[in-house]
């Protein structure tokens, strides 16, 4: 009697321990266990830790409720203005209603993924190629929208979206870098041009200072001089202004002459000088006169 007692006793522990064994689950803190009894969903969603199940009769799915980062396949389109681009993206998605993302939908990764590429191929026909090089955050917030409206029905929350890399043809990149190189010759020239208008206007200044007062140009010209010959040249090439040779002819204008003194003739030359005279009229007279005759 004993022994069957024994038996039966080893039998049921048995029993128990299998139950047990095939019955206890554990669930991770970052998990959720949704628990399928005979095929219908039970409303209490298993949190972490460990949980009891019905074994045969319930079936538990842990689902992950981490944030899931998904790279988004490279996607071939055109643009709005006609350009043909090669874009990649990243998704970053997490579960957060873990009974919706196990009956609502088969596999939501799956099924983010495929939405993702068609939203960003959308978003690409939608797009000019200067948005999609310049002004990437605003695409990122309409891709978002775009795959979250959907998601939110699985039980999925789109965390962010951002466009990684944007692939250009060959002859677009050699295209953009002229486009960039005129760009920046032109702005160069404007900026050459702004630079010569303002040193003409200082010049024209200065020359108006220098002609009320023109010691300022020879000294300004003796500054020259210095500057160059610092550089240790053997030969001093110099223009000579005209301007300089005027301001030096009405300096000499300026100066009043220097009076000469003035001596008095000989007697001698005067009294031969007086003959000469005299004898010089009664020839001259006769000359007259011979003319006449």
């Amino acid at each position: 009697m004993v022994e069957e007692l024994v038996t039966a006793g080893v039998a049921v522990g048995s029993v128990g321990a299998v139950y047990f064994m095939a019955a206890a689950r554990v669930v991770k803190q970052y998990e959720r266990g949704v628990v399928l009894r005979l095929g219908r969903l039970q409303r209490s969603v298993r949190g972490p830790g460990f949980t009891m199940i019905v074994p045969g009769i319930d079936r538990l799915r842990k689902v992950n409720m981490q944030i899931v980062t998904m790279p988004v396949p490279a996607q071939d389109g055109i643009t709005r203005d006609n350009v043909t681009v090669r874009v990649d993206a990243v998704i970053y998605f997490k579960v957060v209603d873990a009974a919706e993302a196990v009956v609502q939908v088969e596999d939501y990764r799956f099924a983010v993924s495929q939405m993702a590429q068609t939203s960003l191929r959308s978003i690409i026909g939608k797009s000019d190629l200067d948005d999609l090089l310049s002004n990437r955050e605003k695409l990122n917030q309409g891709l978002e929208l775009m795959i979250d409206s959907p998601a939110i029905g699985w039980g999925v929350q789109i965390d962010r979206v951002e466009i990684k890399d944007v692939s250009l043809p060959e002859t677009m990149k050699r295209s953009m870098a002229r486009q960039a190189e005129a760009d920046r010759e032109r702005r160069a020239r404007v900026i050459n041009a702004d630079a010569e208008l303002q040193a003409s206007k200082k010049l024209a200044e200065a020359a108006h200072e220098m002609s009320e007062e023109p010691a300022a140009l020879q000294l300004r010209l003796l500054q020259t001089v210095v500057a160059v010959a610092a550089e240790k040249n053997s030969t001093l090439v110099l223009p000579f202004p005209v301007e300089l040779l005027r301001f030096l002819e009405r300096a000499q204008q300026a100066q009043p002459p220097a009076p000469q003194p003035q001596q008095a003739p000989s007697p001698a030359l005067s009294e031969s000088g007086a003959q000469d005279s005299e004898a010089g009229e009664p020839a001259a007279r006769g000359e007259s006169k011979t003319g006449q005759d």
